[in-house]
């Protein structure tokens, strides 16, 4: 009875090796499509809207706050907060551009 078990144990295939590897590469595959793919396509329209500021923009920064750009440099840029208040901040630290029709434009 046991040498009937070994043989049956013995004569059943094991599954190929690349079956096991198969649940890794379809986890990374949805990593790499839910999470890297949006963020790098994030990262670079980020960039894009930073090579495109010019003077006069409102923008929005990482800290919340709306300002309008008086100078550009490659890592800096001259923020006015209030008519006299001027601010410098690090280029990449700038969120968004608002829109110049939106009502914090306006204010």
């Amino acid at each position: 009875m046991i040498s009937l078990l070994s043989a049956a144990a013995a004569s059943a295939a094991s599954p190929p090796a690349y079956l096991q590897f198969l649940p890794l590469v379809a986890m990374a595959v949805i990593f790499y499509f839910l999470i890297l793919r949006p963020q790098m396509k994030r990262q670079k329209e980020h960039q894009q809207r930073l090579s495109g500021l010019q003077k006069g923009d409102q923008v929005v920064t990482a800290g919340g706050i709306v300002a309008k750009i008086v100078r550009l440099d490659d890592h800096y840029v001259d923020l006015e907060l209030a008519p006299g208040v001027r601010v410098k901040a690090v280029r990449s630290t700038l969120g968004d551009v608002v829109p110049q029709g939106s009502a914090a434009a306006n204010d």
